[in-house]
């Protein structure tokens, strides 16, 4: 789907940008699909601001998405494309031969009508489910397991891919579109094409209050703040902030790495590029 681009008739449509979504469902989602969803303003379970710069925002409804693709054998049509608040790639609701409805990611170059199926070995496009050991090398998937039947977990926002690049007899090598290198079991499942919606990282929302309607609260600066409330906080006048740039809880910006897990660290081949 292409961009839209709006002429400055108002002042609020200069400069906007947004995703076209005319080939999107208009109506409500599938309620039997749905939730609904309590928003928690960045607090705890103690009522304490854990996660900063959130809160407001529109009513949302949680849509029950299926990463797992237990349906083995089983053909589904899709029935519509529709828009997702909670997520940045747009969902299919598809539709077993058996009358069951389901959620699952949209592919790009997925349309209304096209058969997917989730199998052992099944036709290599878009929106079908197989497991690794199964497809060809230099494959296009999405929705990625890491642990087999668990559910994908790779590959799950917006324009977002991985590349199946080589494999043996126990494990994949699978490259992600920020370069990683990982390697994961070939019992593990994917499903073909990259995700849709690759435009979203495009769009200029040309004013604050439509950042707030996301749910997303204004960044205030560290140097306007008071000492108590961040390290580069405090001086008299304009500051710089006096050292090398943190966050407010004194973590170097400029992209130290903060990932702590030894245990999956032989499971990356290589890392993601900066």
């Amino acid at each position: 789907m292409a961009l839209k681009q709006y002429k400055p008739v108002t002042s609020s449509q200069r400069g906007l940008v947004l995703v076209d979504r005319s080939e999107v469902h208009k109506g409500k989602p599938f309620k039997k699909l749905t939730k609904g969803l309590n928003k928690s303003g960045g607090r705890n379970n103690h009522g304490h601001l854990t996660a900063r710069r959130k809160g407001g925002g529109h009513k949302r409804k949680y849509r029950f998405i299926d990463f797992k693709r237990m349906h083995v054998d089983k053909s589904a049509t899709v029935e519509r494309i529709e828009y997702d608040p909670n997520r940045s790639a747009f969902i299919a609701l598809i539709k077993y031969e058996d009358g069951e409805y389901s959620y699952i990611i949209a592919p790009q170059k997925l349309k209304a009508g096209d058969k997917v199926i989730s199998s052992i070995s099944a036709e290599i496009k878009p929106g079908n489910c197989i497991p690794l050991k199964n497809l060809p090398t230099d494959t296009i998937i999405h929705n990625i397991e890491i642990k087999p039947g668990k559910g994908g977990q790779l590959c799950r926002s917006a324009g977002t891919y991985g590349q199946l690049i080589g494999k043996d007899s126990d494990y994949a090598q699978v490259k992600l579109s920020s370069g990683e290198i990982r390697i994961i079991r070939v019992e593990a499942r994917a499903t073909i094409g990259m995700v849709s919606n690759p435009d979203k990282k495009n769009i200029k929302l040309a004013k604050a209050g439509r950042k707030r309607w996301l749910g997303i609260k204004p960044v205030v600066r560290g140097v306007a703040m008071n000492p108590v409330d961040h390290p580069h906080g405090g001086g008299e006048g304009r500051t710089s902030g006096g050292r090398n740039p943190v966050s407010r809880k004194g973590i170097s910006a400029k992209g130290k790495k903060t990932r702590n897990n030894k245990r999956t660290d032989k499971l990356i081949l290589k890392r993601r590029k900066k």
